[in-house]
């Protein structure tokens, strides 16, 4: 039995799966172990902090177990998880919109009719996850949904519950403000180091 459980962690997906719909707790704890690491760097996208983070792993790996007999086996599995993960993120959003009204109510001095801002060339992934505890949520959510998940206008605002054209002026503002805590926390202190 010891042997078994040492040597369940180099099993292959399908196998840990397989166990795991058969309720076999040590295999579910080795498929979320096997992504856990790969879940924080999605979650961690869309919230504050890492304990939030932790939340969003652990409520949407509850939701891979009820629903792993629906997952198609002859698909890969981490893209099958990376939706639910995101599909929680977003409800974890839609709760702080009940909350707070003025969740979606943003002023901004962007200029609808300008063009849509460009990301900064230098600006890397770890830059802009270290800017994202800056950001309103609502332009956390709409630049992860659009740039990094791949929906497009339409479909966010049919998840977010506004118009294509508020997630289009949402995700301008996300860049725009991205690029301006760019010049403030990072651009500035690699001038400041370089001066050093």
């Amino acid at each position: 039995m010891g042997k078994r459980r040492s040597n369940v962690h180099e099993r292959p997906d399908l196998e840990l799966i397989t166990g795991s719909l058969k309720g076999i707790l040590y295999f579910q704890e080795a498929l979320y172990k096997r992504y856990f690491s790969y879940a924080m760097s999605v979650a961690i996208r869309y919230v504050v902090n890492r304990n939030e983070a932790i939340e969003i792993i652990n409520d949407s790996f509850m939701k891979v177990l009820e629903k792993l007999n629906t997952y198609d086996s002859s698909k890969p599995f981490k893209p099958w998880y990376v939706k639910i993960i995101v599909n929680t993120a977003i409800d974890s959003y839609r709760k702080k919109i009940k909350k707070d009204e003025n969740f979606l109510n943003i002023d901004t001095d962007y200029d609808e009719k300008g063009k849509e801002p460009e990301i900064e060339t230098e600006l890397t992934i770890n830059d802009i996850l270290n800017l994202f505890g800056y950001m309103p949520d609502i332009y956390k959510l709409t630049f992860n949904l659009y740039e990094i998940e791949g929906y497009n206008h339409k479909e966010i605002g049919r998840i977010l519950g506004i118009s294509e054209s508020t997630s289009r002026s949402n995700l301008a503002r996300a860049k725009k403000l991205l690029r301006k805590l760019y010049v403030k926390y990072i651009n500035s202190s690699e001038t400041n180091n370089e001066a050093v």
